[in-house]
């Protein structure tokens, strides 16, 4: 059950980061790279939770 929760906020807050990098008055491909980044590091985070890692 820890692990769905873990999981499930993990997911919550690349989805709020995600937001608010869209929100930010930068430049299209800064935003680009910023969201690939985040991206990346929650699809590490995920896998980690999973035990890949």
């Amino acid at each position: 059950m820890g692990i769905l929760i873990s999981l499930l906020i993990t997911i919550l807050v690349i989805g709020l980061v995600l937001y608010l990098v869209r929100m930010l008055p930068l430049d299209a491909q800064i935003k680009n790279i910023v969201q690939i980044i985040v991206i990346i590091i929650g699809i590490i985070s995920l896998l980690r939770y999973l035990a890949v890692f």
